[in-house]
């Protein structure tokens, strides 16, 4: 029987976009069948396998989007939105398989159903892009997401601390005027898939929080004073409002968290 790990692996070394939607969504049927072994004998890569394009560019070369409304700005709406959750299925194939042995067979679980969700975001964010007259690859898009999974990469309570409850929380935020603005525009099928995407991240933000509260239960430090402590280590960049509120606290960040964090 194929160990998890080695199953993990590969999907992360599966560079072709499509590719890995399925590979990934396979390694996750495949574990809820229980024909993948929970046993950590493969090592995570540092750099999961990535497309020739797009071109990844640092934050500050980013183009422009243009006026929200223009078919230019509406493209490049839907590549930076696929772009962030076809890196979103390496960070959580990658959570599953770097901190699985040590986590359990319950955090493997999570992580990898939210790494099948993110494919199926993914898949459907490429199929609008197509609807467009444009592909996943045709713009340039931002280089420094995988920063925050290098920084963690030894240390799984930074690691919960910084991707699901600063870098997915910052989805629930953004997410509602995006929709809005959408709706706005009369694409009632662009705020379709938004709106699942935002119930989904609620609950991926849940699993990272839940895992986060576990781990750090022992250390006799607060959940939120041990979070600030591993947020401030290891993220780099703000968090910053506005929040909703709502949101986080289905998700389990009540304002105890980051509010005084906030700037």
């Amino acid at each position: 029987m194929q160990s998890v790990a080695s199953a993990i692996r590969d999907a992360l070394l599966t560079g072709d976009p499509r590719t890995k939607c399925f590979a990934t969504r396979d390694v996750a049927r495949r574990w809820r069948q229980g024909s993948l072994a929970f046993s950590f004998d493969a090592s995570m890569p540092d750099e999961p396998a990535r497309p020739k394009h797009p071109e990844l560019l640092p934050p500050n070369k980013m183009p422009k989007r243009g006026k929200f409304g223009s078919e230019r700005a509406r493209i490049a709406l839907w590549h930076s939105l696929a772009h962030i959750e076809f890196v979103a299925i390496d960070l959580a194939l990658d959570m599953a398989g770097r901190f699985g042995g040590e986590m359990g067979e319950e955090f493997v679980s999570d992580f990898l159903s939210v790494a099948a969700d993110e494919a199926m975001h993914f898949a459907l964010l490429a199929r609008k892009l197509e609807s467009l007259g444009s592909h996943y690859g045709a713009l340039p898009a931002h280089g420094g997401l995988w920063e925050a999974a290098h920084e963690t990469r030894h240390d799984v309570a930074a690691r919960l601390a910084v991707v699901p409850m600063v870098l997915e929380a910052r989805g629930l935020d953004v997410t509602p005027a995006t929709l809005e603005r959408v709706k706005a525009v009369g694409d009632e099928h662009g705020a379709r898939i938004l709106a699942r995407i935002l119930d989904d991240e609620i609950r991926h933000v849940g699993f990272g929080t839940k895992h986060f509260l576990r781990v750090v239960a022992d250390s006799g430090e607060s959940p939120e004073s041990a979070w600030k402590s591993l947020v401030r280590k290891h993220f780099r960049g703000p968090v910053k409002p506005p929040f909703n509120d709502s949101a986080r606290l289905a998700a389990g960040l009540s304002r105890d968290f980051y509010e005084d964090i906030a700037v």
